[in-house]
């Protein structure tokens, strides 16, 4: 098939690519930088250089594919330390130009990586966002069909424990304890997502993902022990302690009370409670397979 993604080669991109080549497919990737051209090529993937602003190009590269991928990022709609841009709104700009391109491309399979949270528009905090794209996508005419897949928070966002902890030596945050909540490696994401575009489309249909299920408490001590502080503790502090925090090193203002809220929904179990009722069978890649990628991060990250 030929099969056009977004998000370029990160994370989930990346292996999501490799998997989809392997298998046969026709890959074309999207990326805004022409410094990535050599990297997909080398993945045996097309690459396609534009922006997700410009309708009219992601409309000339999605004419002819049979599935599209779609994903939105915070990187996308800039830094996240540039006060003036209101992140929500941004993104939910590329939700429109994505509706657009779908529209007047032809499309009619669609895979939108949502997120966690995207069940509603309230309390959520900063990934809001991901609700208005769902939205927005879901006013697509009924022939085109979409599967909304939503991961839960995913490991690599681990990797901003590791300023506080060699700085003050705890994970700080506003939620914690001993309550399991779900995490997912993006592995298990570009793996689920190669598995849908092979499984039959029909209509508009939501899946979860998630790799473990471990507690904030379980996750100091294993990430703990593999950098060699098996005292490491999670320290919980407030919202207006955090918020403050934020503010000081910068943050753009929507940005860092949206973590907040995003957190703070995470310790009332609003983030979860559509994920509890549709429960996904959980992927292959643990806490403790990543605490090994966590433990070599935090050795070459200079604080």
């Amino acid at each position: 098939m030929n099969i056009v993604l977004t998000g370029s080669i990160g994370n989930i991109g990346k292996p999501l690519t490799k998997e989809l080549v392997q298998k046969g497919h026709s890959v074309t990737v999207i990326s805004s930088k022409e410094e990535r051209i050599a990297a997909i090529e080398a993945l045996g993937a097309k690459a396609a250089i534009g922006s997700m602003f410009d309708a009219e190009f992601l409309t000339e590269t999605f004419t002819g594919a049979d599935i599209v991928y779609l994903m939105e990022t915070m990187e996308a709609a800039g830094d996240m330390f540039d006060k003036n841009i209101d992140f929500i709104g941004k993104i939910g700009e590329i939700g429109r130009h994505y509706k657009t391109a779908v529209e007047r491309s032809g499309v009619k399979k669609i895979i939108h990586l949502s997120s966690i949270g995207a069940h509603t528009d309230k309390g959520t905090g900063i990934i809001v966002f991901h609700y208005h794209v769902e939205q927005i996508l879901k006013q697509l005419p009924d022939d085109i069909a979409i599967k909304f897949i939503r991961p839960v928070g995913i490991y690599f966002n681990m990797f901003s424990f590791i300023s506080t902890i060699k700085n003050k030596g705890a994970i700080v945050s506003n939620w914690g304890g001993d309550q399991k909540e779900p995490w997912v490696s993006p592995l298990d994401i570009a793996d689920v997502v190669a598995e849908e575009i092979e499984k039959p489309f029909d209509g508009k249909t939501v899946r979860y993902v998630a790799s473990d299920e471990v507690s904030p408490n379980e996750i100091a001590k294993s990430l703990g022990e593999s950098i060699g502080k098996a005292e490491l503790s999670w320290k919980v502090i407030s919202d207006q302690e955090l918020l403050k925090s934020w503010l000081d090193i910068g943050f753009n203002e929507q940005v860092a009370k949206g973590f907040v809220e995003t957190q703070a929904s995470q310790a009332s179990g609003i983030l979860y409670e559509d994920y509890y009722q549709h429960p996904p069978v959980l992927g292959k890649v643990k806490l403790a397979d990543f605490a090994i990628e966590f433990a070599a991060a935090y050795q070459n990250e200079e604080v």
